[in-house]
């Protein structure tokens, strides 16, 4: 499910998963395990003024800071990319809210910041991205990330 609005200056994506917030967590705050569902390779810090940095398929690199954790039900972290001249590095913000949700977790991705021009490319990116997570969380194995389409 996504949440476009022409008013808003946000992207919203919801996913759920049969797992519990605990496992979906350790998912966005673990290197490794990051860019299992994202990239080609991911430097995670994940405390707060922590480094977000993730490289994709192709080569380039999104990178911001983590801004607020809270163990099993939030992780929020700045977004940009290098290079970008519109949405530089932590020039925008992503909300990653666990939900729980009966025995499993609604992931609710939120990205916030960006211009009207800059959110359909990151819409698709999401609607990529979160998905991945989803089959990881479940105990699949989503493959190598081939990038969006």
């Amino acid at each position: 499910m996504t949440d476009l609005q022409p008013a808003t200056d946000h992207i919203r994506v919801e996913r759920r998963v049969a797992a519990r917030p605990a496992a979906v967590y350790a998912y966005l705050t673990d290197s490794v395990r990051w860019a299992r569902w994202q990239g080609a390779s991911a430097e995670i810090e994940a405390v707060p003024g922590g480094v977000y940095r993730m490289t994709t398929p192709n080569g380039l690199i999104a990178a911001g800071q983590f801004v607020e954790l809270q163990p099993d039900r939030r992780v929020v972290f700045t977004w940009g990319w290098q290079g970008h001249p519109t949405v530089p590095p932590g020039s925008t913000t992503v909300s990653i809210d666990l939900i729980p949700d009966g025995d499993g977790t609604l992931i609710r991705l939120t990205h916030a910041g960006l211009r009207p021009e800059d959110r359909p490319l990151h819409e698709v990116g999401w609607e990529h991205y979160i998905p991945r997570l989803a089959l990881l969380a479940d105990g699949g194995d989503p493959g190598p990330d081939p990038g969006p389409a």
